[in-house]
């Protein structure tokens, strides 16, 4: 390495040039005097003083101020280098937790200006889905985002399709969703993916792609709800049925509780005898509780005819040891019991 090279190196470490002269004369004497390091480096002796004070703090090297006259000694750069990276893996905690909040802060919101990139992240939001998806689309738009659809569909992930802007459900997307329904009227295109991430985009600009609106982005627990929420509290119930597709295979395990709610739904339409394993707390408790028992009835707003009293209510009833019992999912707050993972099997 050259000099300058060594000099840049070093003043990355902090020092000014005048430190980096100060150093570089004291490696080259090894151990010396104020006066000889100031005269060989060009600065004064007060200089030396003060400045190998700030070295030594940095482990760089070490004052002898016991003897007469003072003596100031390079460390060793092997001792140099094992206290910087000692340093460095003592705060490499800190930024990893500090670079972790700041990289959730600046990923919470996204706007986006174009149509085609809109595109893009409801194909990259729908491919990294794992459990349920709500998507409102015009008709005209679910080409865009066939394949991404049929796959989440195969790999077992609640599909919640409204497609908009038609008079009837195109024939492709009878395998896009696990429920599906249409209307006939504009409406933005919302779309959630596990209930924490998603994306609005005003109607007109999946209509134009030159419209001077702008869809955003989200990354947010509290706002995925909302987004959800809205979608099947405002626009589902104007819509009509067209697809609901045959339950799951059992047994299901679900952390999902909507979407282990359609598909207890769907079994118990089927007459199937359905029994629940649930796991979660007591609502008035908080307590954990195991509990299991016969599924007797459900309460949802997604499937046809729906029982709901507001638009995302879900919920379980099992009977157990003569006892009925209400399960809700996160947030649960009218049933018994909190529900953070469902097992559905045959009795």
């Amino acid at each position: 390495m050259d000099d300058a090279t060594l000099r840049a190196h070093l003043q990355r470490f902090g020092f000014s040039e005048k430190e980096v002269d100060t150093y570089l004369t004291l490696l080259e004497h090894g151990e010396a005097k104020a006066s000889t390091i100031a005269d060989a480096a060009g600065v004064s002796k007060r200089y030396v003083y003060s400045v190998s004070e700030e070295l030594a703090d940095r482990g760089f090297v070490e004052v002898d101020d016991h003897v007469v006259p003072t003596m100031i000694r390079a460390r060793p750069p092997d001792a140099v280098i094992d206290h910087l990276v000692t340093d460095a893996e003592a705060i490499q905690p800190a930024l990893e937790t500090r670079h972790t909040q700041a990289e959730q802060a600046t990923e919470q919101f996204e706007v986006i200006k174009s149509r085609e990139t809109v595109h893009k992240r409801i194909r990259e939001l729908i491919d990294n889905s794992e459990s349920e998806v709500t998507l409102s689309l015009p008709a005209h738009r679910l080409s865009v985002v066939e394949s991404e659809l049929r796959d989440a569909v195969d790999r077992g992930v609640l599909v919640i399709l409204l497609v908009t802007e038609t008079e009837e459900l195109p024939p492709v997307a009878e395998e896009l969703a696990s429920v599906a329904r249409i209307w006939e009227e504009p409406m933005p295109a919302m779309l959630t993916a596990d209930d924490r991430v998603g994306l609005v985009a005003p109607a007109e600009m999946l209509a134009s792609a030159h419209t001077g609106t702008q869809a955003i982005v989200f990354t947010h627990p509290q706002l995925g709800p909302v987004i959800v929420g809205s979608l099947v509290g405002n626009y589902w119930p104007v819509g009509t049925e067209v697809l609901v597709a045959d339950p799951f295979g059992l047994p299901l395990t679900e952390t999902d509780f909507r979407k282990a709610v359609v598909q207890a739904t769907l079994q118990l339409r089927d007459d199937t005898d359905l029994v629940a394993r649930v796991d979660g707390r007591w609502v008035d408790t908080s307590d954990p509780v195991e509990l299991e028992g016969h599924v007797v009835a459900t309460v949802q707003g997604l499937v046809e005819p729906t029982n709901s009293r507001f638009p995302i209510e879900a919920s379980l009833t099992l009977e157990t040891d003569g006892e009925q019992i209400t399960v809700g999912g996160e947030g649960a707050f009218i049933e018994d019991i909190e529900a953070e993972e469902v097992t559905l099997r045959e009795a």
